[in-house]
């Protein structure tokens, strides 16, 4: 799909794309929105889970400064854990601050490059 000069996707866009797809071959269809912590957050996409993925990376206040992606979720990840340590970056307290804004989001944390908490996301996602 292309966005156009858009910064996230909409339902409409992602209508005409399901109507180019045999959804009958699909088990799993994941929808990745584009831009930033900001837009997406007034769009329904239509999807079963919200998921919204963070990289400790992006620094300690990056829930803070963005809480109404973090309401609307239903699962967050953190990945890049083990740069945490490097970074002065408390994943914990990362995850406490999201769950304050929303009690009932699920928090999974995760490093892809070391492989942990892959079984966690599936998890979280009820996959």
């Amino acid at each position: 799909m292309n966005t156009g000069r858009e910064c996230h996707l909409d339902a409409n866009l992602v209508r005409k794309a399901l109507e180019r797809l045999d959804l009958n071959n699909v088990d799993v269809l994941f929808i990745e929105n584009v831009g930033n912590l900001i837009c997406p957050t007034d769009f329904k996409l239509g999807a079963h889970k919200r998921v919204v993925v963070i990289s400790v990376t992006e620094g300690e206040y990056t829930v803070s400064k963005h809480p109404q992606i973090f309401a609307i979720s239903d699962v967050m990840v953190i990945n890049k854990i083990e740069l945490a340590e490097v970074m002065k970056v408390d994943p914990d307290r990362l995850a406490e601050i999201a769950q304050k804004i929303n009690p009932k989001i699920r928090v999974v944390k995760t490093s892809l490059k070391m492989g942990t908490g892959i079984d966690d996301v599936i998890e979280a996602l009820n996959l």
